[in-house]
């Protein structure tokens, strides 16, 4: 029989890359996945938070069978299933003085209820098995296999904190890191035994790749601009700095004072011959061409993408303006 799963956030905002790590697990492992909303805790509940996580999680590319369940909406039902334990067992507190249960006990009646047979999650949810076990045998139900991963640690050796960069799916989004990137570097992860330090230097490689795999369409969409600059937005390594590298060529920079006659009358000579681009640059070169001033000319700026590939991604007409401004 397949495995049936649950992944179980708390509405407390953008995924944190840990919880993320067990949607992963989870959805590679299960045949059927419950997406369920811990909100047990009104005090921890974040306004928008739900709508967060689901955001993330499409934008990762993880898809449920299932949900999202609110544990808040079952209450009843929880009540109704632990009424015969009382509002304590073994110590634990089941049900609060208002008469709201907590999560231990939603979470154990859920299982039962939606027939999970693996909970996987994090290390810092261990110390949770032995009790739910005890509580599953009690409630007459069969406890599900419990496998626990290593958590993301930051530099520090510590839980990465949700402020720590690159520490939350949002985070990563607005860097400009592709969805691609971060689903490859979950999906390498795994089920770790034991934690592991957040590896950004790795996931900015893997955006590098994704971005490299993208049709030029693709691509051109994902930036959302025009498909005649993509030759700019290959040098880029993530969606951010492609978004910069496009506004190089979209916005034509303001005229300065560039004291290289020379190189922008053969700049002008080269393009009207019609002359592709890396020759161009290369025949700048060999005449010692000041490439620096045809950079500020062409985009304003000193560093960029490639010269070359800024002169393919702009049309000759307003390559030959800008060289005629200075």
């Amino acid at each position: 029989m397949a495995a049936r799963v649950r992944f179980a956030p708390s509405p407390t905002g953008s995924l944190h890359l840990g919880n993320a790590l067990s949607a992963v697990a989870n959805r590679r492992l299960g045949g059927w996945m419950l997406l369920r909303i811990d909100d047990t805790d009104p005090a921890r509940n974040v306004e928008g938070g739900e709508e967060a996580i689901l955001s993330d999680l499409e934008w990762l590319g993880i898809d449920w069978d299932e949900g999202p369940v609110r544990q808040s909406d079952r209450a009843d039902r929880h009540r109704e299933v632990g009424a015969p334990l009382g509002a304590r067992f073994e110590g634990l507190t089941l049900l609060r003085e208002d008469g709201s249960p907590t999560y231990h006990l939603a979470s154990v009646v859920d299982d039962i209820d939606f027939g999970i047979t693996h909970v996987v999650r994090g290390n810092d949810h261990r110390p949770n098995e032995a009790l739910h076990r005890r509580l599953f045998e009690a409630l007459g139900a069969t406890s599900p296999e419990f496998v626990h991963h290593g958590l993301i640690l930051g530099e520090d050796g510590r839980k990465l904190a949700k402020r720590a960069p690159g520490s939350t799916v949002e985070s990563l989004r607005d860097a400009g890191i592709p969805a691609e990137a971060v689903r490859a570097y979950l999906e390498e992860l795994g089920l770790p035994r034991h934690d592991v330090h957040l590896d950004l230097a790795r996931v900015r490689r893997l955006s590098i790749e994704a971005l490299g795999a993208l049709t030029d369409d693709e691509l051109a969409a994902r930036v959302g601009v025009p498909e005649s600059v993509v030759p700019v937005l290959r040098g880029a390594r993530d969606l951010v700095e492609a978004r910069e590298y496009a506004e190089l060529v979209l916005e034509r920079p303001t005229a300065g004072e560039v004291n290289a006659p020379e190189t922008l009358e053969r700049f002008r000579e080269l393009v009207e011959a019609g002359v592709e681009p890396r020759t161009v640059v290369r025949e700048l070169k060999a005449v010692g061409g000041d490439l620096k001033a045809l950079r500020l000319v062409l985009t304003g700026r000193e560093r960029g993408p490639e010269l070359a590939a800024v002169i393919a991604a702009l049309p000759a007409d307003e390559l030959l303006h800008r060289a005629r401004l200075r």
